[in-house]
């Protein structure tokens, strides 16, 4: 019997990636004080020391390194038992107009926001369908159901991830696996400031930015529309709350926008593809 199997009939058990501030550190604090055995995770361990002081078992992982990702799922397999959820959060944004942005930019970002959940899922799946239980949870964005102009490869990273998240869900749901899509809007995090710095021509190695899109740079750096300091921002802290509510869910929902300017927010994909350009239109006149 694994060490800590005994614990686990009684302690349920959590991998969360991208623990070291904004939503991973969040959600870390809200499993861990509802008592779930919690491992939190990020690529430097100076980032999550105070969770460990906080009572979370930490590892270091890089969603990007397959040995980092077999590493900790074998440790957390060998010390609980038993992954009941996954919390697939590592992510980050790079912003740009397609034209400037080189491709192996876009690689590195497929590589953290698609390729880093595929290889966590896949390490997580075999125990969970022995199980016939556990919970992925995959946080997406609003930006997972609706594009905009300097955000294609961002979105382009979060479609994707719905869409292998939508197959996924109806691939394990016979074994007893549930799959959550998680779809913020907004939040009061530091992903501005990376936003910032990648579509910055002074920081941002690699970015070409000419100077044909000053329209859509403009949309990132006088709007605040991108990142934590946008029109009805929400805390981490709230949808933290809503990935603790879906993976303890008997039937969690396919989809959960945490507030409302997310929940608003997807609804724009309904709109007719002319509407929301006109729509674009005005805020590029807007900040012209």
């Amino acid at each position: 019997m694994p060490a800590g199997a005994d614990r686990r009939r009684v302690q349920k058990t959590v991998l969360i990636t991208g623990c070291s501030s904004g939503i991973g550190r969040a959600t870390a604090h809200a499993f861990n004080d509802e008592g779930w055995t919690t491992y939190a995770t990020a690529r430097n361990p100076a980032d999550v020391e105070t969770l460990g002081e906080a009572g979370c078992e930490l590892a270091t992982l890089d969603v990007t390194d397959q040995s980092d990702v077999d590493r900790v799922v074998d440790r957390i397999l060998d010390e609980e038992g038993a992954i009941d959820a996954l919390v697939n959060n590592a992510g980050y944004g790079q912003f740009g107009p397609m034209e400037d942005v080189p491709t192996e930019r876009v690689h590195e970002q497929f590589d953290v926001n698609v390729y880093g959940p595929h290889r966590l899922t896949r390490a997580v799946l075999p125990a969970m369908r022995r199980e016939r239980d556990g919970t992925i949870l995959n946080v997406s964005s609003v930006a997972g159901r609706v594009s905009f102009p300097g955000g294609g490869v961002y979105a382009g990273s979060k479609f994707a991830l719905e869409a292998m998240s939508d197959a996924l869900r109806n691939e394990v749901r016979e074994f007893g696996v549930d799959v959550v899509v998680v779809e913020p809007g907004t939040v009061r995090t530091d992903f501005s400031d990376r936003v910032s710095r990648e579509t910055d021509p002074e920081e941002a190695d690699g970015l070409e930015r000419s100077s044909a899109y000053e329209a859509v740079y403009a949309f990132f750096d006088d709007t605040g529309l991108i990142g934590g300091d946008g029109p009805g921002a929400v805390e981490p802290e709230l949808v933290a709350g809503e990935i603790l509510n879906a993976a303890s869910a008997t039937k969690p929902p396919a989809r959960v926008q945490p507030g409302t300017p997310a929940r608003v927010g997807v609804l724009a994909r309904f709109l007719p593809d002319a509407i929301r350009d006109k729509g674009f239109d005005l805020i590029r006149n807007f900040v012209s």
